[in-house]
Formats: structure tokens, sequence, C-alpha cells
């Protein structure tokens, strides 16, 4: 599937073990987990790059210098990769890697959760939704679980995102993917600016950071139902999304 013709920057947020993959991630990040012919954080680039993306930061962690010594070698003219070490990803959850990331979020970006597997043309179908600050990636099923980052919408607009939503205020989840455009940068820079600055900022999501943007901003969404993704948590995960790559 060809680029689409835009020149867009990604943040991968790959800094954790993915300690609920054991023993699979024994020595190694879930970001180098083999899908098939590739690594997970090789079929996310791969994904990216169909869709334009030149430019990619990635926050590592846990066995760094592995994740580097790969990511060197997918670098090309057309495509520059940059790192950002998180020296707290036994400590912290992911909006701190946001917030060390942050000097990367000055302009338009889409940022991608170091554990989700997307076919490129999902990645093409939310550059080209509706422009809004910030647009979450969502699908729609039949039922969700306690681990789904659930989400509550009035038409396309984001409510609310959390995984304690419950079934009558949730309309679909979000895949781990968003896109920010215009001021939405500097909304998600600022919020997540404050949210450090509490005791609990260390403890969340970044997506509590979504959440409160969208209290006061507009949060559109971006629906990709009957697309293939999958998220590598639980080793079952590992089986069924190496499966699924064979059909992108």
């Amino acid at each position: 599937m060809p680029a689409i013709g835009v020149s867009m920057k990604a943040v991968i947020l790959s800094a954790g073990q993915g300690s609920r993959l054991l023993p699979l991630t024994e020595g190694r990040p879930k970001c180098l987990l083999p899908l098939g012919d590739k690594t997970l954080i090789e079929w996310q680039i791969w994904a990216l790059t169909q869709g334009g993306v030149d430019e990619i930061a990635v926050v590592v962690g846990y066995h760094a210098q592995d994740v580097v010594a790969l990511l060197k070698k997918l670098e090309s003219p057309k495509l520059k990769i940059r790192t950002i070490y998180n020296p707290f990803y036994k400590l912290a959850d992911n909006l701190a890697s946001c917030w060390m990331a942050r000097h990367e979020m000055a302009t338009d970006f889409v940022i991608l959760n170091g554990d989700t597997v997307i076919e490129p043309k999902i990645f093409q179908k939310l550059v080209a939704s509706p422009k809004a600050p910030i647009t979450v990636t969502i699908d729609k099923k039949e039922s969700y679980d306690s681990d789904d980052m659930k989400v509550h919408l009035k038409g396309t607009r984001l409510l609310e995102i959390g995984k304690t939503l419950p079934p009558e205020r949730t309309n679909g989840e979000s895949i781990g993917m968003l896109l920010f455009r215009g001021d939405g940068p500097k909304l998600f820079t600022d919020t997540l600016e404050s949210l450090m600055y509490t005791p609990e900022g260390v403890k969340w999501w970044y997506l509590r950071a979504i959440g409160q943007i969208a209290e006061h901003h507009q949060v559109e969404t971006c629906n990709i139902e009957g697309s293939l993704w999958g998220e590598v948590d639980f080793p079952a995960d590992h089986e069924r999304v190496s499966q699924l790559v064979t059909e992108f």
C-alpha cells in the first residue's frame, strides 16, 4: 500500500518490559517480540511509514540498548529515528514516558502505544480524518472487558476515556493511537506538565490527560471498525497477533 503523501512525526512508547508476557519478555522488551518475520516495533514502523511518517521518536527503557541497536538498522535517508531513555520505566506509567518525550511534541504528531500493531490503512484513515486538535482512534465490539481502554462518546466527540467506564457509558475502545494537530500538541504537553507536578502523576496513563482535556476542549474520535489491529499484553495475544500480521 503506498504512502499517502503526508509528512508526519510519530512517537512510540516502548519503555516497558511487558511483565504480563513473561516468560516471553525475560531479558527482552515487549517491542522486540517476534511476530512472524518482524518484531513488534518493526511492524509498527512499517505501518507508520506506509502512511507517510518520516520521523519517529521512540521512548525506551527495559533493555534499551537492544532496542536502540535494532532501530539504528531501520534508519534510512527517508526515515529519521531518535530514542529517548526513560530511566523510571520500572516505577512510572506511560504518562511519565510522554512527559519525557514532550520536546518531540511541538508540532503535529501521532502517538502509538508500544504494544499496538496496526495494518497501514488504520493510520492512513486517522490522518485523513476531519481535523481536530486531538483525535483518538477507536474500535467497537459487542462487549468490553476490564482491560479495555473504554470511551464514552457524544456522536464522534470524546466525553470520557478509561478502563473503569460502566457499560452504559461505553461506546467503544481506544486502540492506543492518537493524532495531535494544530493546538492539540500544546494542549497535551501543558496537561502532561500539570499532571506530572502532582504526587500521582507517575502512576497514571497518559490517557488520563486526554480525559481531562476532553472536559474543556474538542477531542474527536476516528472509528476503524472492521480493520485489522491487535494489542499484545498476554501470551495468548502474542499468538493471536502473530497470526493477524500474516493478513497485512
